[in-house]
């Protein structure tokens, strides 16, 4: 397995059926997966695995398995899919971090990690995130790697939906910014 992305905790690779127990202990679980439209039996983890697989070999590039460094242990997934987004689609980061794993940065991390990732092997102009208004913790995580609040829109059900965004011409003054405050 080859590594597509390092942080300073992390690794994201490419996910393989050899994840199955892991991934499924991040998206079988109620908590975590509250604002998805569903919830994941061993079925649909067996079915998510097999999209990204195919994923990566359509696109090149799909949602990765996180796993720490110290331990090579799979946290959760993140990555950049293309997703229908008000009626476009649109690339977009989604993560997903086991819940005994929140709240320590590791879903920023590597999903700044996939934007830097993003923005140096593609030609996308804009990177989306999208969550149900109620996904707080989404929201936060989109802001922190960058993301400013573009829209809303109602889904099917009513419900409304946020849309946060980083446009490449954004993240490279972010990146002189941050190289100029090291100086």
């Amino acid at each position: 397995m080859s590594m597509i992305i390092e942080t300073e905790r992390l690794f994201l690779r490419e996910m393989t059926a050899l994840d199955f127990d892991a991934l499924y202990k991040v998206l079988a679980d109620s908590d975590s997966m509250k604002y998805y439209p569903y919830s994941f039996g061993r079925k649909e983890v067996e079915n998510w695995i097999n999209k990204n697989l195919e994923r990566y070999r359509v696109f090149g590039f799909g949602l990765w398995a996180v796993c720490l460094k110290s331990t090579h242990e799979m946290i959760g997934d993140c990555g950049l899919t293309m997703q229908l987004i008000n009626g476009q689609i649109k690339p977009e980061i989604g993560y997903h971090i086991r819940k005994d794993m929140q709240r320590q940065g590791y879903a920023k991390e590597s999903a700044a990690a996939v934007r830097d990732w993003t923005f140096n092997n593609t030609p996308f102009q804009m990177i989306y995130s999208y969550m149900p208004q109620a996904n707080e913790p989404s929201m936060k995580t989109a802001i922190a790697y960058g993301c400013q609040e573009l829209e809303e829109f109602s889904d099917e059900a009513g419900l409304i939906t946020k849309v946060l965004a980083i446009s490449r011409t954004q993240w490279l003054e972010n990146q002189k910014k941050s190289n100029r405050s090291r100086c």
